[in-house]
């Protein structure tokens, strides 16, 4: 899967964005719920850890929940995430993580993309967790980035996260039990490398459009931006509403960031 090597190469690009820090800059704290650095890495090694179990089987993926979970239920992820790491720390911590990174990456590399794997959600075919760790990888990157003033660089490999984007367009709505209303909008974006991506139902299909860069879509349906902190174009009230409630990822349903919350600093 070449998904697996895009996976490898978001996360190689964090890990070569800290790895001049000090342990101590690991504990600067981020504008998304106050996580730090080491929150960050943690937490993404973490899962990395489960989806590699997951490619191991459902008895491994079963352990590694209980194992991390202790039993308890209740407390934050970064707390569990913590404790199972014993507090691993610093470049300790992104040493463990670049390692660990690198033989997920491998081990999707080997596995069939349509294999079921266990999740703590619903099960999902190798691509889609492949896909998914890239997309979380770079979403909580992007704190980072804003954290140290840093202006990411991005590539085509975000195409991933586009596509992502464009599959729960649905499922954005499910998850806040509201009826989708109407087609998804078309989309017009221009990737990094200059190329025009287009989605949607096509000309006459939707009245909605939305345009612009594709790094700032990517960054509200993973809600690192409120779509007024980005340059898109919205056009129509499917693609309005749409975009003031974006969601690519698993879990209940989330707000964006208020207008200004998260930016570069």
């Amino acid at each position: 899967m070449q998904q697996a090597q895009d996976f490898r190469d978001e996360s190689a690009a964090l890990a070569a964005l800290v790895a001049p820090l000090a342990d101590a800059d690991f504990e600067r704290e981020t504008l998304f719920k106050g996580w730090t650095i080491n929150n960050v890495l943690r937490h993404l090694h973490v899962w990395n850890v489960a989806a590699a179990r997951s490619i191991e089987g459902d008895e491994a993926f079963g352990a590694f929940i209980k194992q991390l979970m202790g039993g308890e239920r209740g407390r934050r992820f970064t707390e569990y995430e913590h404790d199972y790491l014993e507090g691993l720390s610093g470049h300790r911590l992104l040493d463990a993580w670049v390692s660990g990174f690198d033989e997920l990456a491998a081990a999707f590399a080997a596995t069939d993309p349509k294999a079921r794997l266990k999740w703590v959600g619903p099960d999902m075919s190798a691509l889609s967790s492949v896909t998914a760790r890239l997309m979380e990888t770079w979403a909580h990157a992007q704190a980072v980035y804003d954290l140290l003033g840093v202006d990411r660089v991005d590539s085509d490999r975000i195409g991933n996260i586009v596509r992502l984007g464009v599959n729960t367009y649905g499922w954005t709505f499910k998850n806040r039990k509201e009826d989708t209303p109407g087609p998804m909008p078309r989309l017009r974006l221009t990737a990094p490398s200059g190329a025009i991506w287009e989605y949607g139902p096509g000309e006459g299909g939707s009245d909605d459009l939305i345009e612009g860069i594709a790094t700032e879509f990517c960054q509200v349906v993973t809600q690192c931006r409120n779509i007024a902190d980005t340059g898109l174009a919205v056009h129509g009230p499917v693609a309005t509403r749409w975009m003031a409630i974006a969601q690519c990822f698993a879990g209940p349903p989330n707000d964006p960031p208020l207008p200004g919350a998260r930016r570069r600093s």
